[in-house]
């Protein structure tokens, strides 16, 4: 398909990021991978992505945003992986072409799942761009060959996840979170997190322990400090033994009311679960007078997964 023959010439596409209610890591693998047991959240931060149809064969991509500058603005970027496996996989990349724009607002390399946002926006952005039918379950599929977060970020909502993560079930969750996040200064990689693991970690059994039950029943119920108290993040000690100033950031938010703080995902972001949102609110005016964290943002969950806006 030329660019003359898309189904329509500009797409846009926004996707959220998330985070981790629970993240239980099992021992490194002899295949190199970990195994997950994880309860994700999709928050109402969210990345917007543009599509616009361009000469076969020709995949371009730019960024703006907060932290634009972190993000590569080339073929390594997640989204035009995305763009490029799609195509591949429906006639070959020299049939389509296409021209990215993100606009960045999920933290990069934050542990909120913002480059796997990204590919899961060009998912579903250059389906529609090129008039590609496939299902949702199939999209999944593709977005698991990019990162064990992109299928959650297509789904969204609250859901299970099982192998890398990306064997998922929704979970039911009643009511809505509002979490005030709180985003240092500094960056995380998640491969050295879960190296860090490995390390503190040597005889881990390769199986996760499992997901709090009391988290799922408080979900089931709306009971937002049922959740509170069965929040957990097996990667938060690898995380904080790197960047040990978090440890200050997190005892802040707890200090200041929260009813529990959580590294999110490999960090460094820190997403503390407020009663409320007029809690959120104080919570937000409180971290940000602190000047622990270059930014606070106040979100909310759960909400839909990769959605197309035009």
């Amino acid at each position: 398909m030329s660019a003359s023959e898309a189904i329509t010439d500009r797409v846009k596409v926004r996707a959220p990021g998330k985070v981790n209610l629970a993240l239980r890591v099992g021992g490194l693998r002899a295949d190199g991978y970990h195994s997950l047991a994880t309860v994700f959240q999709a928050l109402s931060l969210f990345d917007d992505l543009g599509a616009r149809a361009a000469a076969p064969g020709d995949y371009r991509i730019t960024v703006a945003g907060d932290q634009a500058h972190l993000v590569p603005a080339d073929d390594t970027n997640l989204a035009v992986k995305a763009a490029r496996l799609l195509a591949s996989r429906n006639g070959g990349e020299a049939r389509y072409g296409v021209d990215l724009s993100i606009r960045k607002t999920i933290p990069v390399t934050g542990g909120m799942a913002g480059g796997s946002a990204n590919a899961a926006a060009a998912l579903v952005a250059c389906a529609a761009l090129w008039g590609i039918d496939i299902n949702p379950d199939e999209l999944r599929e593709l977005g698991a060959e990019l990162g064990a977060d992109v299928p959650f970020c297509l789904l969204g909502s609250t859901a299970l996840g099982h192998g890398r993560g990306d064997d998922l079930v929704p979970v039911l969750s009643r009511g809505g979170y509002h979490w005030v996040l709180a985003l240092p200064d500094v960056e995380l990689s998640t491969p050295a997190v879960f190296r860090r693991f490995d390390e503190l970690n040597p005889d881990a059994d390769p199986s996760p322990p499992p997901v709090p039950p009391g988290l799922l029943e408080g979900l089931a119920s709306g009971d937002v400090r049922r959740v509170a108290e069965n929040l957990v993040n097996d990667l938060e000690p690898a995380a904080l033994s790197l960047r040990p100033h978090l440890a200050d950031l997190l005892d802040a938010g707890r200090d200041a009311g929260a009813l529990a703080g959580i590294v999110s995902g490999s960090g460094p972001t820190c997403a503390f679960l407020a009663a409320n949102e007029d809690e959120a609110v104080r919570l937000s005016g409180v971290l940000s007078g602190l000047g622990l964290s270059r930014m606070v943002r106040r979100a909310s969950g759960p909400v839909p997964g990769a959605r197309q806006l035009a």
